[in-house]
């Protein structure tokens, strides 16, 4: 599939680096975006880490993933010999890449595929932690949709992944990390603010625009 203009790029770097807004050092073969004056950025920076990979080489699949999801982004890589920038694939909402399995594949390769990919989370979790964290979360905000914290606990815990979650004062259920883990989920998944950054917004400026909604509705989970 060919790439459009305006497609978000994330690139797999081949010497060290380090995001120029967290600070953290990414080491070799890291995935970053690059933002202008702002330099290089992790994909947590960036607002992307929640998005999953889905490797080029099925041409349907990226279709309907590309089409399903909110927010994407082409994954490139530089290759040394031909000299120039290769497609790896795209990174895409989980939900848009099950939509898009469940209509390209049967439905026992749709399972396999979801158990490959559970089995892989479970890998990187620390499954007391996330309980622990999900619970704090659900003591935080009361009234969030059933299930919402484990989902926000499993995103925001993942190991190596430099999220909010694996913080020092996440790890000692501080409110105030908890909340910025909830905040990031309420921005994707209750406001347009994946559509504005595929609109081309910069993430502050699309951060903003929805930081109303972000405030009620994390002021109706708790209960206010």
């Amino acid at each position: 599939m060919a790439d459009k203009a305006d497609d978000l790029l994330v690139f797999i770097t081949r010497g060290e680096v380090v995001c120029d807004e967290c600070g953290e050092d990414l080491g070799r073969k890291a995935w970053i975006t690059l933002a202008g004056e702002r330099g290089a950025l992790c994909l947590s920076c960036a607002d992307l880490d929640h998005l999953v990979f889905l490797p080029a080489g099925n041409a349907a699949l990226t279709r309907r993933s590309r089409k399903y999801s909110n927010l994407s982004a082409v994954v490139l890589r530089w290759a040394t010999r031909r000299k120039r920038y290769e497609r790896q694939g795209l990174l895409v909402e989980a939900e848009a890449l099950e939509q898009a399995e469940a209509e390209c594949l049967a439905d026992e390769e749709v399972r396999a595929r979801r158990r490959e990919r559970a089995a892989e989370r479970r890998a990187e979790l620390d499954e007391q932690y996330v309980a622990q964290f999900a619970a704090r979360v659900r003591e935080l905000y009361p009234h969030l949709p059933p299930g919402r914290e484990t989902e926000i606990a499993e995103h925001a815990c993942l190991k190596y992944s430099g999220r909010v979650g694996r913080s020092a004062a996440a790890k000692a259920l501080d409110a105030e990390a908890v909340e910025l883990a909830v905040a990031a989920h309420v921005r994707h998944r209750e406001t347009p603010y994946d559509r504005l950054l595929m609109s081309g917004y910069e993430r502050h400026d699309a951060r903003w625009q929805v930081r109303d909604q972000v405030r009620d509705v994390l002021a109706r989970w708790q209960g206010e």
